[in-house]
């Protein structure tokens, strides 16, 4: 019962944060609504349907499950809110050693995301 309830919870905040993001400028929709059906998936069967048929982020959900797919939009947008994240974090005063740390983290995401296929 409490595995149920924890994973429902994971399911619910990826999901509120993936709604969060959808009007939130650099924080990501898709990668919370990935979170959020795949623990569905282990306690929610019916957020999990409806995820998955989602007239909207059904079909890069599945994609992602089926392929580990992305669509090339999803990877443009990506790679520009990670430029621009390191853009600003160097502009914003920060530490340097922390901001090319950070910016070496999102080339290698960048690197990876480019390698995943295209559905």
């Amino acid at each position: 019962m409490l595995a149920l309830i924890l994973w429902r919870l994971l399911a619910g905040s990826a999901l509120l944060l993936g709604f969060i993001g959808i009007f939130v400028p650099g924080l990501p929709t898709v990668p919370f609504l990935l979170l959020a059906a795949w623990a569905a998936g282990h306690g929610w069967p019916a957020l999990e349907a409806w995820l998955l048929n989602h007239p909207r982020w059904g079909a890069s959900i599945r994609a992602w499950r089926e392929h580990g797919a992305m669509s090339r939009r999803a990877k443009w947008a990506a790679s520009i809110m990670m430029t621009a994240s390191a853009g600003l974090m160097y502009f914003s005063g920060a530490p340097r050693l922390i901001t090319l740390g950070v910016a070496l983290v999102m080339l290698t995401v960048a690197i990876w995301l480019w390698r995943r296929p295209e559905r």
